[in-house]
């Protein structure tokens, strides 16, 4: 069955990678949960997506100029409604401390791509994999392909996803090439065919950012191994419905 990974916990209704969005996802029936980070100027591991904090909070800059106490002093809900004013940019630790009682997959996005080295980022995010003891329960995936395969050298076991949005060719060839086990497309660049030949070779897909009707229908049917959505609940409407069927 094509599971359903909230994308930055339930995106689409609460305001992005904070504990309300993931508790959201939870509550609503995924199966995993979706995440990003970045490291603080002091070395933590914060969970956001973009480089500055100012779409998402009240504040301005880049989270690498920002150490974890001043993140977290920033209000990370009203800037998606006033419902959720208070809102904190959580630490890794946070959402890893939860999620293992809760017994949800976590995929873990590096955001060490483009200009940010983050030097350190990957050895860090094992070892909070680690400490919280949710290795089986954990995805790493990135767009900085020689990062994910630092990771792959450092870890031989855990599953480790290549984020991309080109058209590959046999993207699944390329991902065992730098010892990555699943494979993350953007959903314009893979067929259903390509779906069907990536599952059959063992490597699972997971899609993103899967938010309408019709193409979670197509995907789900295509036997992907999980779709990731802004809404998870509405995802997992569809899938009822396709068992039902």
């Amino acid at each position: 069955m094509t599971k359903i990974i909230a994308h930055r916990g339930s995106a689409g209704t609460h305001p992005e990678n904070t504990m309300a969005a993931f508790r959201e996802a939870e509550r609503v029936g995924a199966d995993g949960i979706e995440l990003d980070v970045h490291l603080t100027k002091d070395g933590k591991l914060a969970v956001i997506h973009d480089e500055t904090v100012d779409r998402t909070t009240n504040g301005s800059g880049h989270v690498k100029d920002f150490s974890l106490t001043e993140l977290q002093r920033l209000d990370a809900g009203s800037s998606f409604s006033k419902q959720f004013t208070g809102e904190r940019i959580p630490e890794l630790a946070d959402v890893l401390s939860w999620v293992k009682e809760k017994n949800l997959l976590v995929n873990i996005e590096l955001k060490n791509v483009f200009y940010l080295e983050y030097p350190g980022l990957e050895e860090k995010v094992l070892a909070e994999v680690e400490r919280f003891n949710v290795k089986g329960q954990t995805i790493i995936s990135s767009f900085n392909h020689v990062g994910l395969n630092k990771v792959r050298e450092l870890d031989q076991d855990i599953d480790i996803a290549i984020l991309y949005s080109a058209k590959l060719y046999q993207p699944w060839q390329y991902a065992g090439s730098l010892g990555a086990t699943s494979i993350h497309p953007h959903f314009y660049s893979i067929t259903e065919d390509m779906i069907r030949t990536s599952e059959r070779k063992g490597i699972p897909t997971r899609p993103y950012t899967i938010n309408e009707v019709p193409l979670m229908e197509k995907l789900i049917k295509a036997g992907c191994t999980a779709i990731i959505t802004d809404f998870p609940a509405r995802a997992i409407e569809v899938r009822k419905r396709l068992n039902r069927s």
